[in-house]
């Protein structure tokens, strides 16, 4: 088993690498789930049209449970009944199961605010930290992650106490790039610590899951998961987190900018203009959800050749300080593309802590103070105006 007792069950039970005997079938776990009768309601939550979103591959189970948001709060022992019931079935080797109130099942209007699943109105997202912070990307491939990771580094080199959510549910890279091994430990069977390296604090679902095992679910299914890992994370007292956005503009990057509390975003992109195309819409996304944008990030702007010192633009070079320009967003600064910086990524030592007095990490140096100094500025137009008497 690659996950002990020892973890929450609907987040930390989701793999085992033991084959089943039997192959489970989606009319047996349906079976299953009829079995279990909503308490207020007083009949099955399959004849009452609760169960949605079910997916079965190779014995892994995911499924959500539609319910009334006023009724989420304390529905939490079914869902949990619901979980058993199906991981008790033969070949089952992992359960997901979230609750989650998409249908309109009370006259109100659909995709209003809710409790996250169930649990959001008793415990909101990340109480204990003081500043927000998403790096976004329009598309994947420009090195957001990459960006996300130095800039957690460098922000903690100022002194600052820092996390770093890994929100990427489909491909998660933190544990490699902060060369982090293990599993999170869990104190009561129901939170875990983060896992922690170069004084940063992290948690991704790359640390619950095999780097090699695909996850295969809907949308339901991942908010349910980034809320829980964020909301049953002891992150303690944070001065700034920073979150590795999924690359793109869909339904999870929407809902993750409307549920939690952002302080701001910072938008990566690469100087040619089909990234800036995209980068662009992922600048204006976050603008329509009014979450301030803090800036846009060059990636790879450019090449110096290490035998001649040649300056190279291989994707270009400006664009996205005049496509800031154009968009009235501040520009933050210039990263190159160089080798070490991918290197370094790759082996788990991130450049702004291997090789601190390098130009690259110096680079990412800067570009931290800038979003920090941009973060304090919104925070103290948040708390008002001082009023002196006199």
């Amino acid at each position: 088993m690659r996950f002990g007792g020892t973890y929450p069950t609907n987040l930390l039970c989701l793999y085992s690498e033991e084959d089943s005997m039997a192959e489970v079938t989606e009319q047996q776990i349906i079976e299953a789930l009829s079995r279990i009768i909503d308490p207020d309601r007083k009949a099955d939550i399959v004849g009452l049209g609760m169960v949605s979103g079910l997916t079965l591959k190779g014995g892994h189970v995911a499924f959500a449970i539609e319910v009334d948001p006023q009724r989420g709060p304390h529905l939490e022992p079914l869902r949990k009944a619901a979980e058993k019931a199906v991981h008790d079935l033969p070949g089952v080797l992992s359960v997901s199961a979230v609750l989650t109130a998409e249908r309109n099942t009370q006259g109100g209007p659909k995709g209003a605010p809710q409790g996250g699943h169930g649990h959001q109105a008793e415990k909101p997202l990340l109480p204990n930290v003081k500043a927000i912070v998403a790096i976004a990307s329009g598309k994947g491939g420009v090195g957001k992650s990459t960006t996300a990771t130095n800039i957690a580094m460098a922000l903690s080199r100022m002194g600052l106490k820092v996390g770093l959510f890994d929100a990427d549910i489909f491909g998660p890279s933190m544990p490699r790039m902060l060369g982090i091994t293990g599993e999170p430990v869990s104190p009561d069977g129901q939170t875990m610590m983060p896992m922690e390296n170069y004084g940063v604090k992290c948690m991704s679902m790359g640390f619950l899951v095999p780097e090699d095992s695909p996850i295969i679910w809907r949308g339901p299914m991942v908010m349910g998961a980034l809320e829980q890992l964020l909301r049953d994370v002891h992150w303690g007292e944070l001065d700034v987190m920073i979150i590795d956005m999924p690359p793109g503009t869909g339904d999870t990057q929407l809902t993750m900018t409307q549920r939690v509390p952002l302080t701001g975003a910072v938008i990566v992109s690469t100087p040619q203009d089909i990234a800036l195309l995209d980068a662009t819409k992922g600048l204006n996304m976050f603008r329509k959800v009014d979450v301030p944008v803090l800036g846009i990030i060059e990636n790879m702007s450019y090449y110096i050749c290490p035998k001649c010192g040649d300056e190279a633009h291989i994707f270009g070079h400006g664009g996205a300080k005049a496509e800031a320009a154009r968009l009235s967003a501040d520009f933050l600064g210039e990263i190159p593309l160089d080798i070490s910086i991918r290197q370094t990524a790759d082996a788990g030592e991130p450049i702004v802590i291997s090789k601190p007095n390098s130009p690259h990490a110096k680079v990412y140096m800067e570009i931290a103070a800038r979003i920090w100094d941009k973060v304090q500025v919104l925070q103290s137009s948040r708390k008002g105006p001082r009023i002196v008497m006199e």
